[in-house]
């Protein structure tokens, strides 16, 4: 989908602007067309030299060449890009970006550009959790900018958490989704429209005593892609949410819950007035069978805390008694005998097609990016590469949409 398109990429001064060559050899790679806008600072991490030889385009730093007096175009450069790319994006960039400083030509392109902009932030842990940093980005949201999330690891301070730039492959399967969702829009891919979706998504909380709760590791982060793409494709979707750190998508209905019961009490609630179901959350199947109204003290005896749990509703399979015509998709994340449990639970639970996730894959699975999943439905399966959640949740809703129709 990256074929003749043209990108115009933003270097900023980080330590990842490395990246930036890798990242102009897997879009041209893909067939696009790559022009380079450099701040003064991200020619300290690597020369126009680079990139001009592996974009075959020259390198755009001032506003005019200093040896002629040729003026490089902001106004010229927007109208040229399909889509503008900051990669690497600073914490000081995007600030400058939220509020409108254009104090050098890459900003001031930014102001100027016709085209989407995405962006690929990049900067330490402390610094992209900022509250301010948040804000910033939760205002560049609202402006419409795409943001390509950091990945979590090992950063140039020795520190480890969020804020490595995504690789570049990650970055290119993500535009590459991109166009080929509005290509889809463009081309009357609204498919959904006038569908509304119900999808779960995050862990539930089953409390033992005030402090303390009982949940599992998921994050939300497949939920929330799913509720991404349903959106794309002209969905109306209610995301009845359990704990997540991650911000709920653009036009989505939210529904916050924190128990296994509190969900299964908005999903009933709500189900009769969608056309499917997307069960992606992680719901307690156990919750202790009285709370302390006081937090539980330690004792200084030997014996350990006995905890009695009782049974919660199972959700998904209370839709899939009463689902009639909505199309109803379940999730399986297994550590052994896979594909048997997986088809086991399609049947039991009356479910249009499963997702089966395997804890034995490596990057599938809680927390990450990525996800390697398997289709699977009473006509058979389908197994798909590791990729990013995002691609993961087009493949999804593709299925889902086939469904509906």
């Amino acid at each position: 989908m990256l074929q003749g398109k043209k990108i115009l990429l933003g270097v900023t001064g980080s330590i990842a602007a490395y990246k930036a060559a890798i990242l102009v050899r897997a879009l041209v790679k893909r067939g696009a067309e790559v022009k380079v806008i450099m701040t003064e600072t991200a020619k300290q991490f690597i020369t126009p030299l680079t990139l001009a030889t592996l974009s075959k385009n020259p390198i755009y730093v001032e506003f005019f060449n200093p040896e002629n007096g040729e003026w490089n175009s902001h106004i010229s450069l927007g109208e040229w890009a399909d889509l503008y790319l900051i990669a690497p994006a600073t914490a000081n960039t995007m600030a400058k970006a939220a509020y409108g400083v254009a104090d050098n030509l890459l900003l001031t392109t930014y102001l100027s550009v016709r085209c989407p902009v995405a962006m690929a932030p990049a900067m330490d842990v402390d610094m992209y959790n900022h509250p301010t940093t948040q804000e910033n980005m939760k205002k560049l949201l609202g402006l419409g900018v795409l943001f390509i999330e950091p990945e979590e690891g090992e950063l140039a301070s020795g520190l480890y958490g969020k804020g490595r730039m995504a690789e570049a492959e990650d970055i290119a399967e993500q535009l590459e989704q991109y166009f080929a969702d509005r290509q889809k829009k463009a081309e009357g891919g609204d498919e959904l429209s006038g569908r509304k979706v119900l999808v779960t998504a995050g862990a539930t909380m089953e409390a033992i005593d005030p402090v303390r709760y009982i949940t599992n590791r998921s994050t939300g982060k497949m939920g929330y892609a799913i509720a991404e793409a349903l959106l794309s494709r002209g969905a109306e979707v209610v995301l009845v949410s359990g704990r997540t750190t991650i911000e709920a998508p653009k036009g989505a209905e939210l529904v916050a819950v924190e128990s296994a019961q509190e969900m299964y009490e908005a999903v009933m609630a709500r189900f009769e007035e969608c056309d499917g179901a997307v069960m992606c959350a992680a719901v307690a199947d156990y919750t202790p069978e009285s709370v302390s109204d006081v937090k539980i003290k330690k004792k200084d005896d030997a014996e350990g805390l006995t905890l009695r749990l009782k049974r919660t509703h199972d959700i998904a399979a209370e839709l899939g008694r009463i689902k009639g015509e909505r199309v109803l998709v379940g999730f399986a994340l297994e550590t052994d005998n896979e594909q048997v449990n997986a088809e086991a639970k399609l049947a039991k639970k009356n479910f249009d097609f499963i997702v089966l996730n395997s804890l034995k894959d490596k990057g599938a699975g809680f927390a990450g990016d990525t996800n390697k999943i398997t289709i699977i439905s009473a006509e058979g399966s389908e197994a798909y590469p590791l990729e990013s959640k995002h691609a993961a949740a087009v493949r999804i809703v593709d299925a889902m949409a086939k469904r509906m129709k």
